[in-house]
């Protein structure tokens, strides 16, 4: 039977169980997803849950796999209005007790694209690596699917705005090179 963690969200290692999985269930309640929230520059974040377990893996080895789940709202980059974003990610970690070496001696690990690898320590902080699931979870540059495309142009005042041929480096070449032959 697994075993699930109580309120606390950083687990000692050495009381995890050694040979089963150890299951977790992080709900953070209103005051705790606020300072999330704040943390992440999100104007909004809600039904923030990290559900998963901590798996024991080769040796003293320890794997995390869970789903991070939350709905955040940030700010759209062209428009500033709020853009409202569901998050389902899955997430995956394995905390090793002996870093590999960068020599070709060294024992190969596998692992997945989404797959981190982090040094174990005497604590396993899962609000930490949920807050960081989220981070990495985040859309770079959300956007309402109504914002118009933006177009501007930085010029200094009294110059004038680059025009699409002037961004063409060699369009003026083949005339060039007209001249240069037609001098000889």
């Amino acid at each position: 039977m697994a075993e699930t963690t109580p309120q606390t969200t950083v687990l000692r290692v050495a009381d995890l169980p050694q040979r089963r999985p150890h299951r977790f269930d992080l709900r953070p309640d209103r005051p705790a997803s606020e300072a999330i929230a704040a943390q992440l520059d999100l104007t909004g974040l809600r039904k923030l849950s990290f559900v998963g377990a901590l798996h024991p893996d080769r040796g003293r080895d320890w794997r995390l796999e869970a789903t991070l789940g939350a709905t955040v709202t940030q700010p759209c980059v062209v428009t500033l209005e709020p853009v409202t974003t569901r998050l389902d990610v899955p997430v995956t970690r394995r905390f090793l007790d002996e870093m590999p070496h960068e020599t070709s001696n060294a024992e190969e690990i596998e692992m997945s694209e989404d797959e981190t690898i982090e040094p174990l320590r005497e604590r396993i902080d899962l609000e930490a690596v949920m807050i960081e699931a989220l981070a990495l979870a985040l859309p770079d540059y959300p956007r309402k699917d109504e914002a118009a495309p933006v177009e501007a142009e930085f010029t200094p005042p009294g110059a004038r705005p680059l025009e699409e041929e002037r961004q063409k480096p060699f369009a003026g070449l083949a005339d060039l090179k007209k001249k240069l032959e037609g001098g000889d």
